[in-house]
């Protein structure tokens, strides 16, 4: 199920819902600079506290894009 947009930190955000088994998948998409963030939610929340924790998760993203600093590895871990 698609999502709608917001304005966020630099603009346009996109949201889409999808429901995988018990939980629901929500990806918030900076239109801007494509820059996505997932995560997944029970289906008892509700479509804007979903939006909201996935808009924050998005601005904590986008306000990261800075370089790694020295002496911390580069790379994610799983």
């Amino acid at each position: 199920m698609a999502g709608g947009d917001t304005q966020g930190p630099a603009g346009r955000v996109l949201f889409e819902f999808t429901q995988v088994g018990q939980q629901l998948r929500v990806v918030a998409i900076d239109e801007a600079t494509s820059i996505e963030v997932v995560l997944i939610a029970p289906l008892t929340a509700t479509r804007p506290q979903m939006q909201q924790l996935a808009l924050a998760k998005l601005r904590r993203r986008l306000g990261d894009s800075s370089p790694e600093a020295p002496g911390k590895p580069a790379g994610k871990w799983a």
